[in-house]
C-alpha cells in the first residue's frame, strides 16, 4: 500500500480516539466533537481531556478543525495512519462474494468479463468501479506513424506482431509539427522495428536518462510520443469505468465545478491511466488517499486498487474510486477478492 514517509508515533489512547473519530466521520461525513468522542470511545475521559488529545493530534497533522465547526475531521495523514495502523478489514458479505463468483466465469469473452467486473465493483461498493484491459505480452513493433492533431494531441498508427493495426490518440506536452513527428517515426521504425515494445520503451527511457542534456528535439519527440504510445499498447490503453455517478451522492463531492473536472478526467483518461500504471508497477494492493494520487482533481477522493494475474504474471489492475471517507474495512476485501476471481477466470479462459 502507499504509505507516508514518516508515520507519527502516538499512544494507545490517542490511537483509539483517532480510530473512533475516523470511523464516525466515514459513517456520517460530519465533524466530530469532543462530547461525541467521549460517548463513543468507551473510555472514562472528560470532554476536556479529549479536547487536549485532539489538540495533540491536530499538531501532528492527523486531524483538523473546519472553520464552521468546533468538531474535527481526519486529514489525509489521519486517514493514512488509520488505514496503515488501525484498520481491521471485515469479511466480505456472503451475498456479495457469491455474486462475484457466479458472474466472473471463464466461459465469457475477455471484454465482457472486464465490463462485468467494473459494473460489479460499482454495484457492490456503491462507488465508481474501474478495470484496466489485460496487458498484452510479447508485442513486436512492425511500423509506427504519428499524425499531428489539434490541442497537443497526436494520432498514433501502430502496427504490431504480424498485421495487427491499432489507432489511438495521445496527449503530448507540446504541439509537434508534422515534420518532427515524421522524423520521430522514422527513427523508431529504423532502430526498433521488429523489437519488443516494452524493451523499446525501456531503451528509449534509459537513453534519455543517460544523455538528458544532449538529447536533440527529434529524440525528445520520439521519446515522448513513443513512451505514451508503447505503454498504452502494453496495457491496452484503456480502462472500463462504471458507476461514476455514484460519487454525486456524497455531499463533499457535489461541487459542480469539481464534478465537471473529475468527469473530464474520467473522459480523457490520461491522468487516471497514469495512476493505474503506478499501481500496476507496484507490489500488491495500493491505496491512494486524496493528494497522494498526485492529481488535484482527485484531492478529495481515494483510489483502492489491486492487480490481477494470469499465469503468475500481472496483466492488469482493478479498483474503486470514492470519497476519502469510504468504508475501507469493507471496500478492501471486495477489491482483493474481485482481483483474484478475475485473474482466475482469465487464467481458465486462456
Amino acid at each position: 500500500m502507499v504509505r507516508g514517509p514518516h508515520e507519527p508515533v502516538i499512544d494507545e489512547r490517542a490511537q483509539h480516539l483517532l480510530k473512533v473519530l475516523v470511523k464516525r466521520y466515514i459513517r456520517e461525513g460530519q465533524p466530530v466533537g469532543s462530547r461525541t468522542l467521549s460517548r463513543d470511545s468507551g473510555l472514562d475521559l472528560s470532554p476536556a481531556t479529549i479536547r487536549n488529545v485532539m489538540a495533540d493530534l491536530e499538531d501532528l497533522g492527523l486531524v483538523r478543525s473546519p472553520h464552521t465547526s468546533a468538531g474535527r475531521v481526519p486529514t489525509v495523514s489521519g486517514f493514512r495512519f488509520f488505514v496503515d495502523s488501525l484498520l481491521r478489514t471485515e469479511p466480505i458479505e456472503a451475498r456479495a462474494a457469491d455474486r462475484l463468483r457466479q458472474e466472473l466465469q471463464p466461459d465469457r469473452a475477455v471484454p465482457e468479463l472486464v465490463q462485468s467486473t467494473s459494473s460489479l465493483l460499482s454495484d457492490i461498493t456503491h462507488l465508481a468501479g474501474l478495470v484496466t484491459l489485460p496487458r498484452r505480452e510479447h508485442l513486436r513493433l512492425r511500423h509506427v506513424e504519428f499524425l499531428p492533431l489539434s490541442a497537443q494531441r497526436v494520432l498514433v498508427v501502430l502496427v504490431v506482431n504480424d498485421r495487427e493495426v491499432q489507432n489511438r490518440v495521445i496527449q503530448t506536452g507540446r504541439q509537434y509539427s508534422e515534420q518532427e513527428l515524421q522524423q520521430a517515426a522514422n527513427y523508431l521504425n529504423v532502430v526498433f522495428g521488429g523489437k519488443d515494445l516494452q524493451e523499446a520503451r525501456e531503451t528509449l527511457l534509459r537513453e534519455m536518462q543517460a544523455a538528458r542534456e544532449g538529447v536533440n528535439r527529434m529524440m525528445l519527440a520520439a521519446i515522448e510520443v513513443a513512451d505514451q504510445a508503447f505503454a498504452a499498447e502494453e496495457r491496452g490503453d484503456d480502462y472500463i469505468l462504471a458507476g461514476q455517478t455514484n460519487l454525486m451522492e456524497f455531499a463533499e463531492l457535489r461541487d459542480l465545478e469539481k464534478m465537471r473536472q473529475l468527469f473530464e478526467a474520467f473522459y480523457e483518461k490520461r491522468r487516471i491511466l497514469h495512476l493505474l500504471d503506478k499501481a500496476l508497477r507496484a507490489d500488491g494492493m495500493q491505496i491512494f488517499i486524496g493528494e497522494e494520487s498526485g492529481y488535484e482533481v482527485l484531492g478529495e477522493l481515494s483510489v483502492v486498487t489491486a492487480p490481477y494475474t494470469v499465469n503468475g504474471q500481472v496483466v492488469g489492475v482493478l479498483g474503486v474510486i470514492g470519497p476519502t471517507r469510504m468504508a475501507y474495512e469493507r471496500i478492501i476485501p471486495v477489491v482483493d477478492l474481485t482481483a483474484r476471481l478475475l485473474g482466475s477466470a482469465l487464467n481458465e479462459a486462456g
